[in-house]
């Protein structure tokens, strides 16, 4: 019992680099200690002083970000680059586009404004708005109003007949089509023809 405690009375703190050497060591590992090591002013590790810049350019130095080239310190860039550079890459809410984070605010105006149809109640929809109709939507189909029910009618009568091909002249424009990729061949044919003899 009495070693034990000889030898934890024995141990004396080195002034240089504040740990516990057993008091035969000191003035050995002092000199050592000194000569070679030196505690880094930001993390206070003992680094040693061939390596104290290396130290420093790859555990404390500013980095910048690869994408908005901000500069910044080192254990902020993952968030940085997770949740607030604005270059990043998000996606739309609505149609899942990827695009960059400064983007999106005026991406999603657009595209929040296109609508949908919505199945249950025959209405378009715009998608900003979905989710909510989603909930309120009873399924009854809304009832379209006479006036505008008269309107389509109105305009469907002043469209213009849609043109009827006949046979005759869908075979004559396969016909024209199929001649002028013929001689398009044959003179390209006879343009790399020539390169090769020059």
């Amino acid at each position: 019992m009495d070693v034990a405690a000889d030898h934890v009375d024995s141990a004396k703190i080195c002034s240089h680099c504040d740990r516990a050497i057993p008091s035969s060591n000191i003035d050995l590992h002092y000199a050592h200690c000194s000569r070679n090591l030196e505690k880094c002013k930001i993390c206070g590790d003992m680094v040693p002083r061939k390596h104290a810049d290396e130290h420093y350019s790859s555990t404390h130095a500013p980095v910048t970000c690869s994408l908005c080239n901000e500069l910044m310190e080192r254990e902020i860039l993952p968030v940085h680059k997770g949740e607030k550079c604005p270059k990043r890459i998000v996606t739309c809410d609505y149609c899942d586009f990827p695009l960059p984070a400064i983007d999106l605010f005026e991406h999603q105006e657009v595209c929040g404004n296109r609508t949908e149809l919505c199945h249950l109640c025959n209405r378009y929809i715009r998608l900003r708005e979905i989710s909510a109709h989603e909930v309120t939507c009873n399924g009854v189909p809304a009832e379209v109003p006479r006036a505008i029910r008269e309107a389509e009618r109105d305009r469907a009568a002043r469209r213009p007949p849609p043109q009827d091909f006949s046979t005759r002249r869908l075979l004559f424009t396969i016909a024209i089509t199929g001649l002028a990729i013929f001689l398009g061949s044959l003179l390209f044919q006879r343009k790399s023809n020539i390169s090769q003899l020059n």
